[in-house]
């Protein structure tokens, strides 16, 4: 695996390409002047989704139940260490909509996080990763 970055303007605006050609913008959020792009650690939350979010749905396909609609919203904790400020804690919350039974949506969110989102599990152990999940718009007990 390998992606190549570019500095693109003169300031913080960097372009990310994967082997495949595929691209996304990174640039300091913190400065309030035309970000156009997102900062790495906001990547980092949305590599979390979007691994687990691709776990799910393909637990779930595997096993017939019919997905009409599905998001995820994360939420990152940092604190400060030294200079820098890593993520503490994340929580990713879940939404499936469809004809789903709560239970296999439970279980296929506990599964991509005990034992196949890459992302996450490259978290471990210095991050808590916590989740949620709601189906139909009733949360689902853990």
């Amino acid at each position: 695996m390998k992606i190549t970055l570019n500095r693109i303007n003169d300031d913080y605006l960097f372009e990310c390409t994967n082997s495949l050609g595929n691209k996304i913008l990174l640039d300091n959020t913190s400065q309030s002047e035309g970000t156009k792009g997102v900062s790495p650690m906001e990547t980092l939350l949305m590599a979390v989704a979007g691994c687990s979010g691709i776990d799910m749905v393909s637990i779930l396909k595997k096993q017939r139940q019919e997905i009409t609609k599905f998001s995820a919203e994360v939420v990152g904790e940092r604190i400060q260490v030294d200079e820098a400020k890593p993520f503490k804690t994340i929580l990713v919350k879940f939404f499936v909509d469809g004809n789903i039974e709560p239970k296999k949506a439970e279980r296929a969110a506990a599964l991509s996080f005990e034992k196949y989102c890459s992302v996450s599990k490259t978290l471990e152990p210095n991050v808590t990763v916590n989740y949620e999940v709601f189906v139909n718009g009733e949360k689902v007990g853990l």
